[in-house]
């Protein structure tokens, strides 16, 4: 098993290289027939400044594929690597032409360096997008998927089905309920375990176990195994004490976060009026409606509010006053409609919300109040989610689906709420680039879904 794991890590690490390699070389021929042609007063040409040149490139890539998980060859879906890979790619482009223009000293030449850099950011995506999806690809073929025991509880929950989508990665050998007498000697059998909702004690004992066997162990979290994640160590006394601050965001982030919503959402609203008044247009000349669609949602506090969205449905698609989640071949939706909900158009107009202050760029999914009412009475948890305002998009969103069950929302919200900062922010926001790429991310409410708004509660004993 160590030997595996060494062996995939070398892969990875050939791999990253590799592709950092053939980006930077695909700059570096860019920049130098740049400067040769476009700068002859300074000596750019000279070998330590084109290594200079090329290292700099090449550490922004590296840092920002990191930071998007554009790297991580065999742990992700290949739409999610590619997809990261052009979001770095775009970045890294975008900022070394300032970097570029800093070095020659001539920002007369910006649209001369833009256009070449746009340009290549094309090839760049379509060339290491293609290598990536060989490397994972030649990554499944040499590593097959994990062995896993999953050991589960009394409550029927769909964590099997999901495991079991993700078949380049795991693959659920078999399953057993943890009051097996003999669970414990037969976690040596598999390359690791999944814990299924059950008891803490059990749980525990399990996690042990599996340290003492070097066992890999995955586990499906209760919410308070969330919060306690944010805690840091107190060294006090000769006792490990652990601190859980829970004071929320403060008024200094705060006040950061209203600034970045507020420039964000009036560059956005600036850059994309045109496709505002084109949706508008379409909308009035599919079905002579109103362009704009009105719901009561919940944010901060609780506290309801309007969300704007462009119309996607028929008018009045709940006539009956009753939630209605769209289905994923839904008569209500219009011609335009399909089009501007796949492409998230239909979203575009809460920037409006978000420069009110209703809303923010990130944060939980403001619901709907029903929803609320209805998912509190089964998980009064639910709540924690209005400890800061609703967003546009938010870690939900990027890593769940829009049919994510109620309780699954939270602890995704939860782990966003307790990790707060504007780097999560900002990440939160280049991730949502990724999901255009995945068609599950927009995947709707089947009949059995809209049918099944409470989430099954967690089961077992307290945490300890």
């Amino acid at each position: 098993m160590a030997r595996r794991m060494e062996s995939k890590v070398y892969y990875r690490f050939a791999s990253a290289l590799g592709l950092v390699l053939i980006a930077t070389g695909m700059f570096f021929f860019i920049w130098f027939r740049f400067v040769s042609v476009h700068n002859q007063t300074m000596h750019l040409t000279g070998l330590g400044n084109l290594g200079m040149a090329a290292g700099i490139y090449a550490l922004l890539y590296i840092l920002l594929g990191r930071q998007f998980r554009a790297f991580t060859i065999g742990d992700e879906r290949k739409a999610s690597i590619v997809a990261a890979q052009i979001v770095s790619l775009l970045l890294t482009d975008f900022s070394e032409i300032f970097i570029s223009l800093a070095i020659i000293g001539e920002f007369r030449l910006f649209w001369l360096l833009a256009w070449r850099y746009a340009l290549l950011w094309v090839v760049q995506s379509l060339v290491i997008g293609l290598l990536t999806v060989w490397l994972v690809d030649s990554y499944r073929r040499v590593f097959p998927p994990y062995e896993l025991l999953e050991v589960f509880g009394d409550v029927e929950n769909d964590v099997h089905r999901k495991i079991d989508d993700v078949f380049y990665k795991f693959h659920i050998r078999d399953r057993v309920h943890y009051s097996k007498p003999d669970l414990l000697e037969r976690l040596r059998d598999y390359d690791g375990i999944l814990i299924n909702d059950i008891p803490a004690t059990e749980k525990n004992d399990i996690i042990k176990r599996c340290f003492e066997l070097d066992k890999r162990v995955y586990f499906v979290p209760k919410i308070s195994d969330i919060l306690v994640k944010s805690s840091r160590s107190v060294n006090l006394m000769d006792t490990p004490l652990y601190l859980c601050r829970n004071n929320g965001i403060t008024t200094v982030e705060l006040a950061l976060k209203r600034a970045f919503d507020l420039i964000l959402s009036i560059l956005a609203l600036l850059l994309l009026s045109p496709l505002f008044i084109i949706t508008a247009c379409a909308i009035k000349l599919d079905d002579g409606g109103p362009v704009f669609y009105r719901q009561k949602r919940c944010t901060l506090g609780g506290r309801p509010f309007m969300i704007l969205k462009f119309r996607s449905m028929i008018v009045n698609a709940e006539a009956d006053g009753r939630s209605h989640p769209a289905g994923e071949h839904d008569d209500r939706i219009t011609r335009v409609g399909r089009i501007i909900r796949a492409a998230r158009i239909d979203e575009l107009p809460q920037l409006i919300n978000i420069m009110k202050g209703d809303m923010s760029i990130v944060g939980p999914r403001p619901e709907r109040i029903e929803h609320v009412r209805i998912y509190s009475e089964e998980i009064p948890e639910f709540s924690y989610r209005n400890k800061v305002k609703g967003g546009l998009t938010g870690y939900a969103q990027v890593y769940g689906k829009y049919n994510t069950s109620a309780l699954d929302k939270l602890k995704l919200d939860l782990v966003y709420i307790t990790n707060f900062s504007l780097v999560l922010d900002f990440q939160i926001i280049m991730e949502t680039l990724k999901i255009l790429f995945s068609r599950e991310s927009t995947e709707g409410f089947t009949p059995s879904k809209s049918a099944e708004l409470h989430d099954y509660p967690e089961s077992g004993k307290p945490d300890n």
